[in-house]
């Protein structure tokens, strides 16, 4: 859990390890303030503050955030209350409770998620998530295709 390294004048320095560089507030934990991360970070006790993650953002069943998140990606399986960016994808997992608004570029909100806010979708083009991307179909095919699948067959 913890990595021992000895410094120059012989004493020794304890840090904690994580696997993968990933940060984690355990359950049980509350933290008042604003979180900056580049790695992945994982919520599992209560967070009362912004978050801003370039990396995936986690908040676990029994975690709590009650502040904007901002991240790369995003998997909620416990409570939020606030804004939501996510440049990738957004996944809201059954049992998650999310009020706020969302921005994304893809979605995924599983039966049992409950979610009460504004979707705010933003386009990518060649997988980038920078807003550049017009959204338009390309080819007449396309459109037909696009126009076939939303209209319901009787």
């Amino acid at each position: 859990m913890f990595n021992q390294k000895t410094k120059s004048d012989g004493s020794m320095e304890t840090t904690p390890s994580t696997p993968g560089g990933a940060s984690l507030i355990a359950s049980g934990t509350t933290l008042k303030g604003d979180i900056t991360s580049s790695g992945d970070i994982r919520i599992d006790g209560t967070l009362l503050g912004n978050m801003q993650c370039s990396a995936k953002v986690i908040i676990g069943a029994n975690g709590a955030v009650e502040g904007d998140i901002s991240g790369q990606q995003a998997d909620i399986m416990g409570r939020v209350t606030g804004t939501i960016k996510v440049k990738e994808l957004l996944q809201l997992k059954g049992g998650s409770v999310v009020s706020g608004n969302l921005h994304a570029s893809k979605l995924q909100i599983e039966p049992s998620a409950n979610f009460n806010g504004q979707c705010h979708m933003t386009a990518t083009t060649n997988g980038s998530a920078n807003g550049t991307g017009n959204g338009s179909l390309d080819s007449k095919k396309e459109k037909q295709a696009f126009v076939d699948a939303a209209i319901p067959v009787k």
